[in-house]
């Protein structure tokens, strides 16, 4: 046995090697201290190999794919390898024989297809990275083994990481040459664990094209359309790589189609990690932009948000098209109401099936499908007094075109109730086959089948003693008393039919061809209703395959009317309102929020968000947008109003509803967004640094319809570097780059660019001083701010009052055009701390106030005593200060 395990080891080096060994799954030697450790299960040893133990852990079959869940998570790839013959098979051989095994799958994060191991409303991505030399155009193409989807797109060296992670592969796979090429290592280092570098053979795009026809059956891709080098090579590499995982099975993939990047809106790397679309700096959908807009109740919808939320579209046609869906439901709510509660509970009918082809599947998936097929229908009928807009419509056509014979022969074939696994049988509804409901009878019911039996023979030879019995000699058999022998065996007629068996003192058994076939049924009964409903299960699963692409189809049909409703019913709750998107330039928020700082306020303490508008449109038709230069206090609201800007773009254009009175959007083609300090220290970067790296970005790449959200650029230097560099980038922005942009300051001498640059405006987060505090009022006003309340800001934080006071003298100082900026005249003009902290008074005591208002009784007071003990009161509390 182990010199099997050894061979088989030996052919997949790099995966963890789950070997099948009864009901469990063994691991040994290495693979069995890396599991041990990953999945928290005892080590143990059997055998000796060169005088050394063998270690060794194993994992129970049918809780296996806990375990997978656990090391694909970690990074771990698993080749699963079974039993490939019966043991009894293997005896025949010799009683020593191991019985053959094979690895019949490797599990890899990319090609997962167990739904303990993926997220309803999260895509399972595995892509490929194509490269010819000499080429400067790199393919990409993606599929989710999933679902079947199957995209195609090229790219370029500058747009590489930005497009990966838009698709967010769990898995990329490249050639060895290209995982090793320095000019790619910065955006590998970035991608880290999901990178698996493969033979540069599986990626040759002369052969690509061959293999992916030979894939889907076809004698040339070109009637599928014309794809570069670099996109063949990626289209060969992802079905060699899917070839090999899934051994001898084949996944129902669409063919692949191309995506056109340049109708996506393009999102740099760090503008998505900024702006938290679907997963927070933590990585959890918790706190991010899907999760709190997030309305979907199927599968498929939510993976449908997810994708229209990480590549919002360019084009105004096709964003109205998908805003007519959301404006229709949210006018028809109602209607909306009934299709949403015909798609509740709906499985997901794209990764059942995908299941069903790679023999993965069981009754519940055949269910799924069921179940999709029927609500598809319930869903549709509800349209038939109304003229839906354009999406829809299509959506309807798709559900149409579900082979309705499928869905009634599902109907029919099965049970109400369906278990788990094929192997436990039950899932046949009783009356579909007539054999098998024979075979059921006879397994269940065998006493009733026996007694009917028996009652018609003794209706048949008049013998009220006759009795049919069963003992582990003779099986059953028919009794009678002696005196009746003669009715048994008395003619030659009789003696044909009743074979004698036994004679006894008191009594003679006889048998019938009939009792011996129905022993032999009801022995062998519960094997051939299992095979019956095996053999129906390969049928109906037959049927499925062979309507994948309707199937998909109509799945993506429900996607969309999940979707649509969804997001009118977040729109008509949340108070969205519907953006005007079109070719313009314009930029005009009215009221704008953000939506997951609303929910957040919403959720802590019902405190209203306060809206603020934003225009940063064109002073004139023909000429390039405005930019705003946005001054205030720490903790204004800066960064928020910053980033709701750029998320209402994005809502906008992936076609929903925004958190809005009003909004105006000429379509935005980039979005940058630089809000936030990090750094990354692994790559030997600062943050400042990374900011530069980050800002030089996007001054190299935004247009003029780009929209640009800069926070705090130049913080991490000096005060001069830093504002020197923050001035020249808002020169740049204005003059060369001529977009549209939000650049937010602390550096306050910028403010007087606004006389210098035509598009510039100043605005400011409005605060209001009380005494010596200040309110931060999260308005975004016109004009400039000339202070930071920065010490304000680190009272509230808890600073002691000694470090609080010390900072204000400072700042005084500072602040003195005598002394600005000469650090030796600050130290002599002011006192050592040491000696400003002793000088300082303690907290002022509330008890003498106390007092006095205890002193005070509002009943017996006239309005003018009232108003001079309240100076008086005013009189103490300054004093205290």
């Amino acid at each position: 046995m182990m010199e099997q395990y050894t061979e088989i080891k030996a052919a997949n080096p790099d995966s963890l090697l789950f070997y099948r060994m009864g009901d469990f799954y063994e691991l040994f030697f290495d693979d069995a201290l890396v599991a041990s450790r990953a999945l928290g299960i005892t080590l143990t040893k059997r055998g000796k190999h060169l005088g050394e133990d063998i270690p060794m852990c194993g994992v129970p079959v049918h809780a296996a794919d806990d375990y997978l869940q656990k090391l694909i998570a970690l990074g771990h790839r698993v080749a699963v390898c079974e039993q490939t013959e019966d043991p009894a098979e293997a005896k025949k051989r010799g009683s020593k024989s191991v019985v053959r095994r094979d690895v019949v799958r490797l599990v890899t994060p990319g090609t997962i297809t167990e739904d303990k191991l993926l997220a309803p409303s999260e895509a399972n991505h595995l892509m490929a990275l194509g490269r010819v030399r000499g080429e400067d155009r790199l393919g990409l193409a993606w599929i989710d083994i999933s679902t079947g989807t199957f995209l195609v797109a090229a790219t370029a060296p500058d747009r590489l990481l930005a497009d990966i992670l838009r698709i967010e592969p769990r898995e990329l796979i490249v050639a060895d040459p290209v995982f090793h090429d320095p000019d790619f290592k910065p955006v590998f280092d970035v991608l880290g664990r999901i990178v698996t570098p493969l033979p540069p053979s599986l990626f040759e795009s002369t052969a690509a094209a061959e293999r992916a026809s030979r894939f889907f059956g076809l004698v040339t891709l070109d009637g599928i359309g014309d794809f570069g080098r670099a996109e063949l090579s990626a289209i060969g590499g992802v079905i060699a790589y899917v070839e090999r995982t899934q051994k001898a099975e084949r996944p129902p993939l669409m063919r692949p189609a191309r995506q056109d990047a340049g109708t996506t809106m393009f999102i740099d790397p760090a503008t998505r990690a900024h702006l938290e679309l679907t997963r927070t700096p933590s990585g959890k959908r918790e706190g991010s932009l899907f999760n709190v807009i997030d309305r979907t109740l199927t599968g498929g919808g939510g993976r449908l948000l997810a994708e229209r939320l990480m590549s919002p579209l360019t084009e105004p046609d096709a964003i109205n098209e998908r805003l007519d869906s959301v404006s229709y439901f949210r006018a028809e709510r109602s209607l909306a109401d009934a299709v949403r509660a015909s798609l509740k509970g709906v499985a997901d009918m794209p990764r059942a099936l995908a299941r069903l082809a790679l023999n993965r599947g069981g009754p519940r998936d055949l269910g799924a499908l069921a179940a999709g097929m029927a609500a598809a229908a319930e869903a549709a009928a509800l349209f038939s007094d109304t003229a839906p807009p354009a999406e829809i419509a299509g959506a309807l056509e798709a559900i149409a075109a579900l082979p309705t014979e499928l869905r009634d022969h599902f109907a029919a074939a099965l049970a109400d109730e369906l278990p788990l696994l094929k192997r436990d049988g039950g899932f046949v509804r009783r009356g579909y086959h007539a054999e098998l409901d024979e075979m059921r009878a006879l397994r269940d019911e065998a006493r009733r089948v026996i007694a009917a039996m028996e009652a018609s023979l003794v209706e048949e030879t008049g013998i009220r003693s006759l009795k049919i019995r069963h003992n582990n000699i003779l099986g059953y058999y028919i009794e009678v008393t002696a005196n009746h022998h003669a009715a048994l065996a008395g003619t030659d007629a009789a003696k044909a039919r009743f074979i004698h068996r036994q004679t006894m003192a008191n009594a003679m058994r006889f048998t019938t061809t009939e009792l011996a076939e129905l022993e032999t049924k009801i022995a062998n009964a519960a094997d051939r209703a299992l095979t019956i409903e095996l053999d129906i299960f390969t049928a109906l699963v037959a049927e499925a395959v062979v309507c994948a692409d309707s199937i998909r189809a109509g799945a993506r049909a429900l996607a969309v009317l999940d979707l649509s409703t969804a997001l009118a019913v977040l729109a008509e709750d949340e108070s969205y309102a519907r953006p005007v998107v079109d070719t313009s330039l314009d930029f005009r928020i009215v009221a704008g929020r953000h939506p997951v700082v609303e929910k957040a306020l919403r959720a802590q303490d019902g405190e209203p968000f306060v809206a603020n508008d934003c225009d940063l449109s064109p002073a004139d038709a023909g000429r390039p947008g405005a930019i705003w230069l946005l001054t205030g206090p720490n903790m204004g609201g800066k960064s928020t109003f910053l980033r709701q800007n750029a998320l209402i773009a994005i809502l906008a254009q992936m076609g929903g509803h925004v958190p809005a009175a009003e909004a105006r959007i000429g379509v935005v083609d980039r979005l940058f967004s630089r809000v936030g300090a990090s750094d990354d220290l692994a790559r030997g970067r600062s943050t400042f640094m990374v900011e530069m790296v980050e800002t030089a970005a996007i001054l190299n790449q935004a247009g003029e319809r780009a929209l640009v959200i800069l926070d705090e650029i130049g913080r991490g230097t000096s005060t001069f570097d830093g504002l020197s560099i923050a001035w020249a980038a808002v020169e740049h922005l204005h003059e060369n780059n001529r977009c549209r942009a939000i650049f937010a300051t602390h550096f306050h001498e910028m403010t007087a660019l606004a006389e210098k640059l035509d598009r510039l405006s100043n605005v400011t987060m409005r605060v209001k001083e009380w005494e010596g505090d200040v309110v931060f009022l999260h308005e975004v006003g016109r004009g400039a701010a000339d202070r930071s309340y920065g010490v304000q800001v680190a009272r509230l934080a808890g600073l002691p009052d000694a470090v609080v006071a010390r900072a204000r003298a400072v700042l005084s100082q500072l602040e003195a055009s005598e002394v600005s900026g000469k650090a030796g005249r600050l130290v002599d003009d002011l006192p050592l701390f040491s000696a400003v902290a002793d000088r300082a008074p303690p907290r002022a005591s509330v008890e003498p106030l106390a007092g006095a208002l205890d002193a005070l009784d509002p009943d017996d007071m006239t309005p003018k005593e009232a108003l001079e003990a309240l100076y008086r009161l005013k009189g103490m509390a300054r004093q205290k200060r």
